[in-house]
């Protein structure tokens, strides 16, 4: 007994010393955890939502809640139900591919997130951010980005105070794979370099739409910021060529199909 007092004693005055709160090994660090809310328009059981919520899982500071679109509800851009297109937002339990738990919403994108801030978080631990994908399928340029689900869904995070990510898989060549490994790391090369300001309670005034290239050959060619979005719709729908030598795109579809990771800001409107 004598033993146990003097070891307390000591860890108390030490932690005294350092300037802390507490004398536990059951200290988790929560003020570093990172709450993370995933959705899609793809639907809970997608390989693209999967990808980045292993990808995601693998690091144990990340807190992990899943809630998307029982089935596809892509080109639903922010509609939100009850309606014929979305559903009826009844709820159902619902697990990834891999087998995550998740929350599976018969309505839109939007709806997913509506009820995830509303019903799966605390008002006093909101998610720190929203990642809204890996969507199958580029979301690249003005028009394609004004109709996706994803970045609908993005959208209505930020609109309640969320920052949040839209990330989308560029359409492979015929008879080619989605690269979602190739994306999923771009989301958490994303998130190391936000970490610390989502931390701090970001206050978003737009989102950010991520294209990741699915190279058929060469590779991805690195990540440019910062891109305006196109107003080539059609363009935004061809391949993306990772053995590209252009240099300083123009704009977002640009850079996705020369083989770089595209990043725009997206505004809430």
């Amino acid at each position: 007994m004598e033993r146990v007092v003097l070891v307390k004693a000591l860890c108390v005055a030490l932690l005294l010393l350092l300037g802390l709160v507490g004398c536990s090994g059951d200290d988790d660090s929560s003020a570093d955890r990172l709450r993370v809310l995933v959705t899609n328009d793809d639907g809970v059981g997608a390989e693209g939502i999967d990808a980045v919520v292993e990808a995601l899982l693998a690091n144990p500071a990340n807190d992990v809640t899943v809630c998307a679109p029982s089935s596809n509800r892509s080109g639903s851009s922010d509609q939100m139900g009850p309606s014929e297109f979305c559903g009826d937002l009844s709820v159902t339990a619902a697990t990834t591919i891999s087998g995550v738990d998740a929350t599976a919403v018969n309505g839109c994108p939007a709806d997913s997130v509506i009820y995830a801030l509303d019903e799966l978080f605390p008002a006093d631990a909101r998610p720190h951010v929203v990642i809204s994908g890996i969507n199958e399928g580029q979301n690249a340029s003005v028009v394609i980005a004004g109709l996706s689900g994803t970045v609908g869904a993005a959208k209505t995070a930020a609109r309640n105070g969320i920052p949040a990510l839209a990330a989308s898989q560029g359409l492979p060549v015929s008879g080619g794979a989605f690269d979602y490994a190739a994306g999923a790391d771009a989301v958490l090369v994303w998130l190391a370099e936000n970490r610390a300001t989502l931390l701090a309670g970001f206050v978003p005034t737009g989102i950010e739409s991520m294209n990741i290239p699915s190279c058929s050959s060469g590779e991805i060619r690195g990540t440019i910021d910062g891109l305006a979005l196109s107003d080539d719709t059609a363009a935004a729908l061809g391949t993306q060529d990772c053995e590209s030598t252009l240099e300083d795109p123009a704009d977002d579809v640009e850079a996705f199909l020369n083989g770089f990771i595209s990043l725009a800001t997206v505004g809430l409107e």
